[in-house]
C-alpha cells in the first residue's frame, strides 16, 4: 500500500493540472513532517530527488501551520498534499478547511486540499500512535472521508481525493503499508469517493466495516460460515463522509440483520452513525436489533492493545447474536 501511494502522488505530481482564476501560480506540492527524506513510513520516498525541494519539502512540527498553509496554496489555485505524521495529532487542525467555501460565499474554495494521515493500530503504537479519530471529523459538514483497505484502494482513493473539488481527508491503516500487498496497476486510474464495495455477497447477515478491520471480519465471516452454516455479505464502506448508504440499506432489507465493526471506539462511533440510518430505513424489515463490534471506552492501551482491538471471535458472537435472536 505505501508503494501503490508513493506512485499515485507521483501521478498527481506529473500529469494532473489544475486550471482556474489563478491558473498562472498552480503548482503541486507534497509537504509535512519529515516528508522530504521519504517519511516515517517511507510513503513519499523519492519524490523530493524526483520532483525537487521545492515541491517536495518538510514543514515545521505543527499540524495547525502545516493545514493552514495547504489551505492557502489551495484557495490559490494551487494543490496541496499535506501529511500529519500521525492521525493522532490532527486536532488542532480540525475545522480551518472544512467551512472555507461556505463562509466565503463561494468567493474561494480549498478543493487543492488533500491531507494524508495514517492511522489505526499498529501493533505497539499506545494512545497517542494507535487510534482511529475519523468519527469525529465526519460530524464536520464540508469535508470528504475515505479509509482503504488494500493498495489498489489506496492509489485509486487517493487520486480521486487530489482531484476532487473539495477538501478531502485520508485515513491510511498504518498496519497496512507493509502487510498489504496485491498487484496494482502501474496506470493512472480513480476509485470514486462515497461508494462502498460489496466484497462478499449474502443472505442471512450484512457485515460492514472499513480500513483494516476488514481483514478482522474476513475471518469473523469464515468461523460464522463453518460454525452457523450462514451466508455473509461483506461490504466495505471505503468512504466515511459521504458514505454509501444506498448500498448498506439494500443488503440490510434482503437480510434482516446488520453487524457493523471499527477499531474506533463505540460510542459515537461511525458505526452509530449506520446503525441510526439502518433503523430508519430497514426498521420493518430487521430482523435483530443492530450490532455494533468496536474498540472500547477507554484511551487506547498499549500492553492491552489485543484486548481492546474489535478481533474475529467478538465480531463472531455479534453474528451469533444476530442470528439466533
Amino acid at each position: 500500500m505505501c508503494q501503490a501511494i508513493n506512485e499515485a502522488m507521483i501521478i498527481a505530481l506529473e500529469k494532473d493540472s489544475k486550471a482556474g482564476k489563478f491558473e498562472k501560480l498552480s503548482i503541486k506540492v507534497v509537504f509535512g513532517e519529515d516528508v522530504a527524506f521519504g517519511g516515517v513510513f517511507r510513503c513519499s520516498v523519492n519524490l523530493k530527488d524526483k520532483f525537487g525541494s521545492n515541491r517536495v519539502f518538510n514543514s515545521p512540527l505543527t499540524e495547525q501551520g502545516l493545514v493552514g498553509f495547504g489551505i492557502g496554496m489551495a484557495a490559490v489555485g494551487s494543490t496541496a498534499i499535506a501529511e500529519v505524521q500521525f492521525a493522532d495529532y490532527i486536532f488542532p487542525a480540525f475545522d480551518q478547511a472544512a467551512k472555507y467555501r461556505y463562509r466565503s460565499g463561494n468567493m474561494f474554495n480549498v478543493g487543492g486540499l488533500t491531507i494524508r494521515a495514517p492511522c489505526s493500530a499498529v501493533g505497539h503504537g499506545g494512545h497517542y500512535h494507535s487510534q482511529s479519530p475519523e468519527a469525529y471529523f465526519s460530524h464536520t459538514p464540508g469535508l470528504k472521508i475515505v479509509m482503504p483497505r488494500s493498495p489498489i484502494q489506496a492509489k485509486g482513493l487517493l487520486l480521486s481525493a487530489i482531484r476532487d473539488p473539495n477538501p478531502v481527508l485520508v485515513f491510511e491503516p498504518k498496519m497496512l503499508y507493509r502487510s498489504a500487498v496485491e498487484f496494482v496497476p502501474k496506470d493512472d486510474f480513480t476509485i470514486p469517493i462515497g461508494k462502498a464495495e460489496v466484497l462478499k455477497e449474502g443472505k442471512d447477515i450484512t457485515i460492514v466495516g472499513y480500513g483494516s478491520q476488514i481483514y478482522v471480519l474476513e475471518k469473523a465471516v469464515k468461523i460464522a460460515e463453518e460454525k452457523l452454516g450462514v451466508s455473509c455479505e461483506l461490504i466495505d464502506l471505503r468512504s466515511i463522509l459521504p458514505w454509501d448508504e444506498e448500498t448498506v440499506v439494500k443488503s440490510v432489507n434482503k437480510t434482516g440483520r446488520l453487524v457493523v465493526s471499527h477499531e474506533a471506539p463505540v460510542t459515537n462511533g461511525f458505526g452509530a452513525e449506520i446503525a441510526a440510518r439502518i433503523q430508519e430505513q430497514c426498521f420493518l424489515r430487521l430482523e435483530a436489533p443492530v450490532q455494533r463490534v468496536c474498540g472500547w471506552d477507554t484511551p487506547f492501551p498499549l500492553i492491552f492493545e489485543n484486548v481492546y482491538l474489535p478481533d474475529k471471535f467478538r465480531v463472531y458472537e455479534a453474528i451469533k447474536y444476530a442470528i439466533n435472536y
